[in-house]
C-alpha cells in the first residue's frame, strides 16, 4: 500500500509541475478548444480555453507506474498492458485534438480511422496478455463462463471501445469527466488491492493522483480541457483493469453514469430516426439537465454522487 502512496505523490507533483506550464504554452500560442455551435449557448464562452491537458496526467502517470514498479521489482506484462492502454488511446486522443487545435483540421480523425486504431490496441493488449498465460474466460453475471480466444478478442475490443468513447463522451461540462474517473479508479483502486494485485493498485492510484491535481484546474470555470487525449486514455485504462481484474462487468456499475451518458445518445438517435421526435433536451444526457436549469456545478455534483453510490453498492454486493 505504502509504494501506491508513493505513485499517487510522484503523479501529482509531475502533474502540478507541467499542467500550469501547458496552460501558459496554449495561452501564448492562442492555441483552445473550438465550441460546438450546437451545443448549450452558454458554452460559448469557453471557446479558446487551452485543451489537451489529458497528455500532462496520462504521462504523469506512466512514469509514476513505471518508477515505482521498477523499484519494487514488480513491473511485469500487467503493467505493460495497462501503460499501452493509456498512452495507445491517449495517443489516439492526442491526435484527434491535434488535428483540431493545431492543424485546424475540424473534423479530427475520421469515425472509421478513431474505430481502427482503437481495435489494433484491444489486439495488441490481448497479445500481450496471451504471453502471461492469461485465461481467455469470461466470467457471466448470471453465472458460469465464456471460454476462447476468439470471444475474449471481440469482447476486449467492445469494452475497450465501448468506455473509451463512453468517458469520451461524458466530458463535456467542466470538471464532469475528471471526478466520475477518480470514483471510479478509486473503486478499482480498493479491489486491486484485496485482490493483491501491486501492479494495477500502483497504476490506479498513479492516475488518482494526476486526476487530483487536473480538476484543480479542470473545475469550473476550467482553465483547461483534458481533450480526447485525456478521456480516451481513461475510458480505454478503466476496461483494461476491469477486465484484469478478471470483473468486466462491474463497470456497468462503477461506470454507471458513462454507461447511462451513451445509452442516451443511442436512446436519442435512435429515436429521431424512428419518429423524428428527441426524448431528450440535447444529447449526452449532462446537456438535458443543464438545459433544464440545473448549473453546471449541480450536474458535476450530482452525477459524481450517483456514480460514488453505485460503486460503494457494487463493493457491498460483489466486492
Amino acid at each position: 500500500m505504502l509504494y501506491s502512496i508513493y505513485a499517487l505523490v510522484i503523479s501529482m507533483v509531475i502533474t502540478a509541475i507541467f499542467l500550469p506550464w501547458l496552460i501558459v504554452f496554449m495561452h501564448m500560442h492562442h492555441e483552445g478548444q473550438p465550441i460546438r455551435e450546437e451545443g448549450p449557448k452558454a458554452h460559448l464562452k469557453k471557446a479558446g480555453t487551452p485543451t489537451m491537458g489529458g497528455t500532462v496526467f496520462v504521462i504523469a502517470s506512466v512514469i509514476a507506474t513505471t518508477l515505482v514498479l521498477v523499484w519494487k521489482q514488480s513491473f511485469n506484462n500487467i503493467a505493460i498492458i495497462l501503460i499501452i492502454a493509456l498512452l495507445g488511446h491517449g495517443l489516439i486522443g492526442f491526435l484527434d485534438d491535434g488535428l483540431k487545435i493545431i492543424w485546424k483540421n475540424n473534423l479530427g480523425l475520421r469515425a472509421w480511422q478513431k474505430l481502427l486504431l482503437q481495435i489494433f490496441i484491444a489486439i495488441v493488449l490481448v497479445l500481450i496478455a496471451s504471453f502471461d498465460h492469461f485465461a481467455f474466460s469470461l466470467r457471466m453475471p448470471w453465472g458460469g463462463t465464456l471460454t476462447g480466444p476468439a470471444i475474449f478478442v471481440l469482447f476486449t475490443i467492445f469494452w475497450l471501445v465501448g468506455f473509451s468513447n463512453a468517458v469520451n463522451l461524458s466530458d463535456g461540462l467542466d470538471g464532469l469527466a475528471t471526478g466520475l474517473s477518480i470514483v471510479s479508479f478509486a473503486t478499482y483502486a480498493y479491489l486491486a488491492f484485496k485482490q493483491e494485485n501491486l501492479a494495477i493498485l500502483v497504476f490506479c492510484m498513479s492516475v488518482i493522483g494526476g486526476l487530483i491535481i487536473f480538476l484543480v484546474f479542470n473545475h469550473k470555470p476550467a482553465k483547461i480541457f483534458m481533450g480526447d487525449a485525456g478521456s480516451l486514455a481513461l475510458g480505454g485504462s478503466l476496461a483494461a483493469i476491469a477486465i484484469l481484474l478478471n470483473r468486466p462487468w462491474s463497470l456497468l456499475l462503477v461506470g454507471l453514469v458513462f454507461v447511462c451518458e451513451t445509452a442516451s445518445v443511442m436512446i436519442q438517435v435512435t429515436s429521431f430516426k424512428l419518429t423524428h421526435k428527441r426524448v431528450f433536451k440535447m444529447t449526452p444526457i449532462h446537456h438535458h439537465f443543464e438545459l433544464s436549469g440545473w448549473s453546471e456545478w449541480k450536474v458535476d455534483i450530482v452525477f459524481w454522487l450517483v456514480q460514488l453510490i453505485f460503486s460503494i453498492l457494487y463493493l457491498i454486493i460483489w466486492g
